[in-house]
């Protein structure tokens, strides 16, 4: 879903590229827009994927990235056995509960991007069979990735809306800007 994001002050790549993260998080945040629990955990398609589940997962898949820049170990980490829970609610978990930590994983972001000397620093990607050995990224791919994550969902949510109620990414635009249905 296109949406207006708005231009950066000249050079402002920091600010730029935080931005068209926000407006993608804004995508799958609208997503859920006046649904029941119920609604957001459903699966309108043969996909496993949810509303609900798509916004943990990218929720939990930024706090890995940023605790991967940081360097610092994720205490949200999941394992082999857990893995199919980053995408969907178990427990008592709510879709409110998912904006809300996403919310602060956001701010998080945003604080550490902002501190860092430099968008060409480095951190390290650890041993895994899908990175190539010994690489490296800078600030600018993790926010780069970010946005093609945040974004790949975002359209994933688009289409899982829309065959839940018929409601579409421009309808929750305007409905989350406060602006009337105009026929």
């Amino acid at each position: 879903m296109v949406t207006h994001v708005p231009s950066e002050t000249s050079g402002d790549e920091r600010g730029m590229l935080l931005s068209f993260v926000e407006a993608q998080r804004g995508a799958i945040r609208r997503s859920v827009i006046g649904l029941t629990e119920e609604q957001a955990a459903s699966r309108p398609s043969v996909s496993q994927l949810s509303l609900s589940g798509l916004l943990k997962h990218v929720a939990e898949t930024e706090l890995n990235w940023l605790r991967m820049a940081q360097q610092q170990p994720n205490e949200g980490a999941r394992v082999e056995e857990t893995w199919a829970d980053s995408f969907r609610l178990v427990g008592d978990e709510t879709v409110a509960q998912m904006l809300e930590f996403w919310d602060g994983v956001a701010a998080e972001t945003e604080k550490f991007i902002r501190s860092v000397p430099d968008m060409s620093d480095t951190f390290p990607l650890p041993e895994a069979p899908w990175f190539p050995k010994g690489e490296r990224c800078s600030m600018r791919w993790l926010l780069a990735h970010l946005v093609e994550e945040t974004a790949r969902h975002a359209g994933h949510a688009d289409i899982i809306r829309e065959s839940l109620d018929g409601r579409t990414a421009f309808e929750l635009i305007a409905e989350a800007k406060g602006y009337s249905n105009q026929s």
